[in-house]
């Protein structure tokens, strides 16, 4: 298995509890599209995203992250 595969289980392991409609996930599933977070939810999930790699996304990170695949390419460069 890939290093982006573990980040991607991962990650989406994470979405699960804050997936309240069961979208079927994907690279390409958007966090305010498909998902319909608000802010805050995003905010609590980019908490548990950091807590679980180790990781800081900044605000400008988070800004332009807006789909699951984006989001896993962030954290495997994060973790460099």
């Amino acid at each position: 298995m890939s290093d982006r595969q573990a980040i991607y289980d991962t990650v989406t392991a994470q979405i699960e509890p804050f997936n309240k409609k069961g979208v079927t996930l994907s690279d390409a599933t958007t966090f305010q599209g498909d998902l319909e977070w608000d802010s805050l939810t995003v905010m609590d999930f980019v908490a548990a995203i950091e807590d679980e790699f180790e990781i800081i996304i900044t605000m400008n990170m988070q800004a332009e992250i807006e789909t699951v695949g984006q989001l896993v390419d962030a954290v495997a460069k994060l973790k460099g």
